[in-house]
């Protein structure tokens, strides 16, 4: 038996003494939880040894890439390679638990909640950057083009757009970038900025990217087909603890 037809099993089973409860923040609740767990809940300056043990697949970062090294937990973070800013990135994705609770009770809004690691229905890979005295000085969020059943793959870019909402958006420093030898715009859109910002001796980034690369064109050179994916659309978002912001080159 499969871990996803395991853990449906088992969330039926549970579902069957609690049939009479049709809201996930009771579910939520009796499993453990008032809320989902997420990156927000890791807080700048706490150590490894206290997170959550709420997080799955633990894995040092590759920035923005696939998971590497896979971790027991995030005490094992210096086996991750050091960043230029001596900080270490370890990656880890929400747990699903409540995800299988919503597809068992088929309740097709809390699935949406649930799903996956994602922020503002965008799916996201999130990692945390730690010192080498297991302290936590950062978070990156970079948007995840993998599921576009969540988010479709041209829209990812906005969320940038939110992250720079959250941290209030009229302080943020931007700029647009020029566009680099071969990029082109999608359409009638060319989107490449920076953002940054500095408060209360945190520094934030937040970039969007939504163009063509060279060699990407919406025409396949070969076949003659429309080529539906080749876009770059994506959003980014560091923030750290200083030194490690000027450390980082922000």
């Amino acid at each position: 038996m499969t871990r996803e037809e395991t853990k449906m099993v088992n969330l039926k089973i549970l579902i069957l003494l609690i049939f009479s409860l049709h809201t996930a923040p009771v579910a939520a609740q009796l499993l453990g939880r008032e809320k989902r767990i997420d990156i927000w809940s890791i807080e700048l300056g706490s150590k490894a040894d206290h997170i959550s043990n709420s997080f799955v697949d633990i894995a040092c970062g590759t920035n923005g890439g696939p998971p590497s090294l896979a971790l027991k937990d995030f005490t094992e973070f210096l086996k991750c390679r050091p960043e230029a800013s001596g900080l270490r990135e370890v990656y880890f994705r929400y747990d699903d638990e409540l995800e299988y609770w919503a597809k068992a009770m088929e309740l097709d809004r809390e699935i949406k909640v649930y799903r996956g690691t994602q922020m503002y229905d965008y799916p996201i890979i999130a990692s945390i950057l730690i010192d080498e005295t297991g302290i936590v000085q950062g978070r990156r969020i970079i948007s995840d083009p993998r599921y576009p059943e969540i988010r479709e793959r041209q829209e990812l870019w906005t969320l940038g757009n939110f992250l720079l909402v959250r941290f209030n958006r009229s302080d943020w420093t931007c700029v647009d970038l020029t566009a680099d030898e071969g990029e082109t715009p999608v359409g009638d859109d060319f989107v490449k900025n920076h953002c940054v910002k500095s408060q209360d001796s945190i520094r934030y980034l937040t970039e969007q990217r939504y163009l063509r690369r060279k060699g990407q064109t919406n025409i396949d050179p070969n076949t003659g087909k429309i080529e539906t994916n080749a876009f770059t659309s994506s959003a980014r978002f560091e923030m750290y603890k200083d030194p490690y912001g000027q450390k980082a080159g922000l």
